[in-house]
């Protein structure tokens, strides 16, 4: 198995750090490993508490009498220097319960008022976003949102715009434009099933 013999900070930043690794691999090599991590310091990092819990949560919502639209933002990245589609997300808070993070981040980033589902844990237990790079991991939650689209609640740093797609520009953002893969898959259950939240009520094995 693997080993990790020592961790170092390299960056202090309030929302994610870089943390380089001393490694060795299976065969005994010895080498260098980073993770971007939401720990503030090297003993809170997952990979020492062994604990999980949601550092962001995604709101995948529909929207409208019908649950016909689903609600997306159009959101500027500088990763890409360009525009990307993606569920409303954010942090969660600390001492605060994840779902009461996705209604305050629906809230702030579209105006909107969501309604969460109560769904099986397996549905919503936090998920690794991209585990090759960052420890990072982030609830879904569904639901149905109401109200009207503002952007006042919106901080300075973001820069997006509010996008309730129906299905026939969900066919076309998924052809065209970049999509988050978190989203994109929700997006094809959107897409291609009469019930898009079908899928979170079966429950075949219980």
């Amino acid at each position: 198995m693997p080993k990790i013999h020592g961790i170092k900070k390299m960056t202090d930043n309030p929302y994610v750090n870089l943390y380089h690794l001393q490694v060795e691999n299976r065969k005994g090599k010895t080498g260098n490993y980073y993770v971007a991590s939401r720990a503030k310091t090297p003993e809170a990092l997952e990979l020492n508490t062994k604990k999980q819990s949601p550092d962001g949560v995604l709101i995948y919502s529909l929207y409208g009498e019908k649950a016909d639209r689903v609600v997306l933002v159009r959101q500027y990245r500088y990763t890409i220097d360009d525009y990307i589609y993606e569920f409303p997300a954010g942090l969660v808070e600390p001492g605060e319960n994840f779902k009461e993070a996705a209604v305050r981040e629906l809230r702030e980033e579209t105006g909107l008022t969501l309604t969460p589902l109560v769904v099986d844990e397996k549905f919503e237990k936090p998920y690794y976003t991209t585990i090759g790079m960052t420890d990072e991991s982030c609830c879904t939650v569904y639901g149905y949102a109401s109200g009207q689209v503002t952007l006042e609640g919106l901080e300075d740093s973001e820069e997006l715009e509010v996008v309730l797609a129906d299905r026939r520009e969900v066919d076309r953002i998924l052809r065209e434009e970049r999509v988050a893969i978190m989203c994109s898959y929700m997006l094809m259950h959107f897409l291609h099933d009469r019930d898009p939240f079908a899928f979170l009520k079966g429950n075949e094995n219980s």
